[in-house]
């Protein structure tokens, strides 16, 4: 099966609405993100109207659930959406998450597991994807060099933290387990 290329620059032609981007980033990056229509135009420092017509459209569709917590309406993707893994793989390699996966498991040793840390497992696309590294006699030499190569191809700044465990306390996304 031919390997499907997915550009930033394709998935900014197929989705046009900058608002209903950055949803579904928000809420397919990890399933666990929930968020409220204030809460949104304020981390998306947006109107409260191009929000609410975004996830309208998104619920009307069944790609978010829409309910009731506290007397406020809030969102999360429903995952038993029949696209849900496919919207999220879309939104993986719109970041360039399996990039960032297939240069590290090439080029850096023995690694265990590869993290999503900071804003992205958050949802927020800030344009800084950190990336914890959790293993043993990793390849450190390697790793600036692979930040600029990856950054450069993903058209994000990436920054790796090598670890030989994972702190608990840290909300993370699992990208790879060996």
């Amino acid at each position: 099966m031919p390997k499907i290329i997915i550009s930033k620059v394709m998935l900014n032609k197929l989705i046009t609405s900058k608002t209903r981007l950055r949803l579904l980033i928000k809420f397919f990056i990890n399933q666990a993100n929930r968020g409220y229509l204030n809460g949104l135009a304020s981390e998306f420092n947006e109107s409260t109207n191009s929000i609410r017509k975004e996830l309208n459209h998104l619920s009307e569709a069944g790609y978010l659930e829409k309910y009731k917590d506290n007397n406020k309406i809030a969102y999360k993707a429903n995952v038993k959406h029949p696209m849900f893994e496919i919207l999220q793989k879309v939104v993986f390699k719109h970041l360039g998450l399996e990039d960032i996966v297939e240069h590290v498991l090439a080029q850096m040793g023995n690694v265990e597991k590869i993290h999503l840390i900071g804003d992205y497992a958050k949802g927020l696309d800030t344009g800084l994807i950190e990336v914890l590294l959790i293993g043993s006699r990793l390849n450190t030499d390697y790793i600036s060099n692979l930040e600029n190569k990856v950054g450069n191809l993903i058209e994000r700044k990436v920054q790796f933290i090598i670890s030989n465990r994972k702190s608990s306390e840290q909300q993370s996304i699992l990208l790879f387990e060996r």
